[in-house]
């Protein structure tokens, strides 16, 4: 019987520990599928439940090194974001401790032999006088540095012991190394050679421990971001739910609410369950479902969805769906599976740290083995040995990637773009299609009056005046729209005589003892009003995406009004500078054909998907990955978190929904869509970078190992010095630094 779970795997440091669950789990009878993903610490696992229990995939999990955090629904929320909490504030202990120790180090270290003349030491401290006292201060400032990051010593020699070395184990070589030769020096000091004193390299390990911890810190915030999202989403539906027995109300619990059951829901509520209307009429607001900002109206007959908002009448309806089968919780059910199956993306530097670490250990022991049996000397060997693994020392791998992310995130941020991870800013460039929400995202996301046309003698603020002084009060967005548009003309407002909400058609009022009538055209049919004349207009606008309502004054037609949401003033360029890129664009909505192509053709889009539901936007999107591309979905609302979190790279816009936010990758905080070209940009300068950084890290380092290994010596030339050594692994270093700084020129 094949069943699937999602477990949560704790300890994970890099893509290789995603790797290597991953293929422990698939080497398990019983398992069908299973994908780790490293940036959720997720790993959805589908298997036979007639052959292998969960308990033993768990033991898996525990078995090769990793722990499993295994609980349910809104707790597994609450205790993952606890225990992220923890390690955040740990990480940060971690690094302030271990800072606290290494600048001092590095300024002992370094600042003597800076150019300009050097930063001053205390005269006890001068290395040349003593050496002795001078080298056991950096030992003892570099071990509590040690002693703060023995996790990178643990995971990466452990990595090594099972055969799938990563990035710690780059990182506990490098500084490995480095340490035992400052050791090996400082013994060297202790037996009187002095001149050892320049081979200290104690603030090389401290550094990059402390620097990788930084990172990590960096690193532990943005994941413990992933369950704010869904802990949002949960906690949209309504605890409690009131339902009607025995002509008697009761208010029972969420979870007690029973397929059948009859509920009430007053103005202001929010919808409990899925159901069906079968008493009441109302409007309401599905925007946190559906994106869109105009409530719907419902009568007998009409579903209603759970988290709905109920706006202005009381109803009765009976639950269709309820618990896990509601279209939130589908919703909050896709966005788990999209955040399961995303592909984690391969680290460059982990990829190559298979293949690196396992040659320069298997180069440094065949010197070390070779120049024993040649000289017999130790400590020739040994200085071999050691000057191999200082100049492979693979700190400059490990800044390559980081240290672009860090500068390529920065200038984001100074431009209004928020990339939470360096996944995503890695990711973005090779996005081929972008799909844009239409709501909120391409439009403003609220109506505005667009359009006035008048008949019978009135003018255009008269007509505006009176539709406003009806519509005063009113919490529908169309009624708004024309109160702001009124408000802005500075027309002063009528009070009402008389009010009357015709559901489904629009209003009638009485103002100075005028009957005025406001709504569609079915109200002007129902009334006996001719619309013939101004039924042009009425097409025109229905073509152009905007809702027509009519105004009549007396029982004569006195004009037309037109409310629209508009397109935001920077999306018809935004989608102009991506398609210059080569990048496909295309619109998804809920809206109907008819005003989703008439927003597209405004803006410059030819791809529509209309008629879209909030469950089936991560579908939309799956179909255009499997086109082969990679496909970035930008949105603003609750129901895009699912097709945010599918995309390959999620983007919100800043004045959207928390959900959208936190499902998404990147956010643009200035809710300028221009950002999205921006944030492509940046990814594609960012991965430039990266890919130069890497280039350098190898260059002057793998050119170093054959000469550390002593080939220039056994051709008759000099044996390679560790401090040459050590100065082209700082040179990487720098170079790799600088070059990562060059970023911060990046203009939008």
């Amino acid at each position: 019987m094949s069943d699937s779970h999602m477990l949560t795997i704790v300890g994970m440091t890099c893509e290789a520990c995603a790797k290597r669950v991953e293929k422990a789990l698939q080497k398990t009878d019983g398992v069908l599928e299973v994908v780790v993903n490293f940036a959720t610490e997720k790993a959805l696992i589908k298997y036979d439940s007639q052959i292998v229990a969960l308990s033993t995939l768990k033991q898996v999990v525990v078995s090769a090194g990793y722990t499993v955090l295994d609980v349910e629904s809104e707790t597994a929320v609450d205790v993952d974001r606890l225990r992220k909490e923890k390690e955040v504030r740990l990480l940060w202990k971690k690094f302030m401790v271990s800072a606290a120790f290494s600048l001092p180090l590095l300024y002992l270290a370094m600042g003597p032999m800076l150019p300009w003349g050097g930063l001053p030491l205390p005269s006890f401290l001068q290395p040349m006088v003593y050496p002795l006292t001078y080298s056991m201060l950096q030992l003892s400032l570099t071990v509590p540095v040690i002693a703060v990051g023995y996790r990178f010593y643990l995971d990466g020699y452990r990595a090594i012991w099972k055969r799938s070395p990563n990035m710690d184990s780059l990182i506990a070589i490098g500084t490995t190394a480095a340490f035992c030769y400052s050791v090996f020096s400082f013994i060297q000091i202790m037996l009187g050679d002095h001149m050892a004193v320049e081979n200290l390299y104690f603030e090389t390990t401290g550094i990059i421990i402390t620097l990788i911890l930084l990172g990590k810190s960096l690193e532990a915030v943005s994941k413990g971001k992933t369950s704010e999202a869904m802990k949002k989403l949960i906690g949209l539906a309504p605890k409690t739910a009131t339902i009607i027995k025995n002509d008697t109300e009761h208010e029972l619990l969420i979870d007690k609410v029973e397929i059948g059951n009859i509920l009430v829901v007053r103005p202001g509520e929010k919808i409990p369950v899925d159901g069906i209307v079968t008493q009441g009429s109302t409007t309401v607001d599905e925007s946190m479902l559906t994106g869109e900002s105009i409530p719907a109206e419902k009568k007998t007959g009409d579903k209603v969805y759970a988290a709905a908002i109920n706006k202005n009448g009381l109803i009765r309806f009976e639950a269709t769906k309820v618990g896990k089968n509601t279209v939130l919780a589908q919703i909050i059910k896709l966005v788990e599976d999209a955040q399961g199956k995303k592909a984690p993306i391969a680290k460059i530097a982990d990829v190559v740290s298979g293949y690196f670490v396992p040659v320069v250990l298997s180069i440094a022991v065949l010197a070390f083995i070779g120049w024993m049996i040649g000289t017999g000397d130790f400590v020739f060997a040994f200085r071999v040995f050691i000057s191999v693994l200082v100049i492979a020392c693979p700190c400059a791998l490990g800044l390559a990637t980081p240290a672009a992310i860090m500068v390529g995130t920065g200038v984001g941020a100074k431009n209004g773009i928020l990339i939470k991870s360096g996944e995503s800013l890695e990711t973005a460039h090779k996005i081929k299609t972008i799909v844009f929400d239409k709501t909120g995202t391409i439009t403003e996301g609220k109506p505005e009056l667009t359009d006035i046309v008048v008949v019978g003698g009135y003018g255009k603020d008269e007509l505006l005046q009176i539709a406003a002084s009806a519509e005063n009060g009113s919490e529908h967005p169309l009624g708004e729209a024309v109160v702001r548009a009124a408000e802005r003309a500075r027309l002063a407002l009528s009070a009402l005589e008389h009010f009357e909400a015709i559901t489904g058609f629009g209003i009638a009022v009485q103002i100075a003892k005028k009957q005025i009538l406001l709504g569609n055209k079915k109200l002007m049919e129902i009334k006996n009003i001719t619309t013939n004349e101004l039924q042009g207009h009425s097409n025109m606008f229905a073509l152009e995406g905007k809702t027509p309502m009519y105004v009549a004054i007396d029982g004569k037609l006195a004009g037309i009004i037109a409310v629209a949401d508009v397109v935001k003033q920077n999306s018809r360029e935004a989608i102009a500078v991506l398609k210059k890129m080569g990048i496909a664009v295309v619109m998804i909505t809920g809206d109907n054909k008819q005003t989703a192509e008439a927003i597209a053709k405004q803006v410059g889009i030819t791809r529509v998907l209309s008629e879209v539901l909030p469950p089936d936007k991560a579908e939309a999107i799956k179909k255009l990955q499997a086109e082969g591309k990679k496909v970035g979905m930008v949105g603003d609302g609750i129901n895009d978190a699912p097709a945010l979190v599918q995309a390959d790279v999620g983007i919100a816009i800043g004045s959207g929904t928390d959900v959208a936010m936190e499902s998404a990758d990147i956010v643009l905080m200035r809710n300028d869509i221009m950002g999205v070209p921006t944030a492509i940009a940046l990814s594609k300068k960012t991965i430039s970078i990266i890919k130069q950084n890497l280039f350098w890290a190898f260059g002057y380092n793998t050119a170093g190992i054959p000469i550390a290994a002593g080939l220039l010596y056994l051709l008759g030339g000099p044996l390679l010095n560790p401090i040459l050594a050590a100065a082209a692994m700082s040179f990487s270093s720098v170079s790799v630094l600088i070059n990562a700084l060059r970023l911060k020129r990046f203009k939008q």
